[in-house]
């Protein structure tokens, strides 16, 4: 937990809100339909591996508005509403949800090729865990010196919360046999690392076209 909280629902910014929403809705959506026994919509909006039948081409993208439990959609919504306000005031909306986005994406990508090269067992995969390790990461290289405190007692510099949990998640992913997608943890924020490293290149070539003093 950041030592920075947002004071409400309706302090958020909007790109943190609408998915906030989505997810909510989403889950409530699901889990009713679910109660009447009507399964096929999960099975066709959750990520199935590509070498299925029931691989769709939306999946990458509607599986991380899906949740397998309350638990589930809390924590993924816990972290989303206290990293994710700090990092779109900082960007801005679209550029928020457009980050948010990609790591989502690049989780299911990343998931699905491991799968593959590891010939892992055939499930369905739901959460927005991969687009909330991105915006985890992005926390940790805006606001690197910020202050999380981990159970609400120890004081940890984000960045250095950051790297935790990657290295957990890259030896979970290897070593431990659970129903976890630690690779898809993973893939959000190598996607999410990419994307940053983009747009800080693009704006230092903005800034040299612009800056009518050259150094030499």
């Amino acid at each position: 937990m950041s030592q920075y909280s947002p004071q409400g629902f309706s302090a958020l910014p909007q790109g943190v809100k609408w998915l906030l929403i989505a997810n909510v809705l989403m889950y409530v959506a699901t889990y009713a339909l679910e109660r009447l026994g009507y399964f096929e919509i999960t099975n066709m909006l959750c990520l199935w591996p590509v070498n299925t039948p029931y691989f769709r081409v939306w999946q990458p993208f509607t599986y991380m508005f899906m949740h397998a439990g309350f638990g589930h959609i809390f924590f993924n919504m816990f972290a989303l509403w206290m990293f994710g306000y700090m990092i779109e005031n900082y960007w801005g909306t679209v550029r928020f949800l457009v980050y948010y986005l990609v790591c989502g994406l690049g989780a299911a990508v990343t998931h699905i090729a491991m799968s593959l090269l590891f010939n892992m067992p055939v499930a369905p995969t739901v959460g927005a865990s991969g687009a909330v390790y991105g915006i985890l990461l992005a926390f940790g290289m805006m606001f690197p010196n910020e202050r999380i405190y981990l159970y609400f007692l120890m004081p940890i510099k984000a960045k250095w919360f950051v790297i935790g949990y990657a290295l957990i998640e890259l030896y979970e992913g290897f070593f431990r046999a659970d129903n976890v997608a630690h690779f898809a943890h993973l893939g959000g924020m190598l996607f999410g690392l990419i994307l940053i490293l983009l747009w800080r290149r693009r704006n230092r070539r903005y800034d040299d076209d612009n800056n009518p003093y050259r150094i030499y």
